[in-house]
């Protein structure tokens, strides 16, 4: 018997030590070596600050900015920073996820000037599963063109030339949609107002 607890007892304490420890610190050594810069959370700079992730949306908000998809988790940051990501949860058939999707299209409408019963693009107005996809269609960024132009003093197609600048292609050529990350663009468009001005 007192062996069977030995064994169990080293058993334990080798395994802890090579998935505690070991395993650890050799993921984390490769990722910083290979991957640093995603292993660090993909952070983006701008005059020595930290303004964002390029893997997590932000609240856009105002007519000079591109807006992001809609988050049913305030985009996962709160008062003390990054909290848990989460979509609403809500089937198709759920009378709130159609009051929400409602409520969106109406405010996406009027921000943009247009007829009630007009199209607008679905990302704008579901929200993401994780509640903090950073990316929007390239026709979603182009339906906002004309709001951006107008309310910076630019020409459309000097911001349509910008958005097509940051559409990603699938990732690996053929996973997923195309794509425009937001904060990135968002970004852009404050560096050539910097320019301009």
């Amino acid at each position: 018997m007192i062996k069977v607890i030995t064994q169990s007892i080293r058993q334990t304490l080798v395994w802890t030590i090579i998935t505690g420890v070991l395993y650890p610190l050799a993921i984390t050594t490769i990722a910083q070596l290979a991957f640093r810069d995603r292993a660090n959370g993909s952070l983006v700079e701008r005059d020595g600050k930290i303004v964002g992730s390029a893997f997590l949306a932000q609240p856009f908000q105002g007519p000079r900015y591109f807006w992001p998809r809609p988050s049913a988790a305030s985009y996962g940051t709160g008062p003390s920073g990054l909290t848990a990501s989460s979509g609403s949860n809500h089937g198709p058939t759920s009378a709130q996820l159609q009051t929400d999707v409602r409520n969106n299209a109406k405010a996406l409408r009027e921000a943009h000037k247009l007829a009630a019963d007009s199209p607008v693009p679905a990302d704008l107005v579901f929200a993401s599963a994780s509640g903090v996809d950073p990316h929007i269609s390239p026709a979603a960024a182009r339906f906002q063109i004309a709001r951006v132009a107008a309310a910076r003093g630019m020409s459309e197609p000097q911001v349509r030339a910008l958005v097509d600048k940051f559409i990603e292609p699938p990732q690996w050529g053929f996973l997923g949609e195309a794509r425009v990350n937001v904060l990135l663009l968002n970004l852009a468009l404050d560096a050539s107002d910097a320019k301009r001005s």
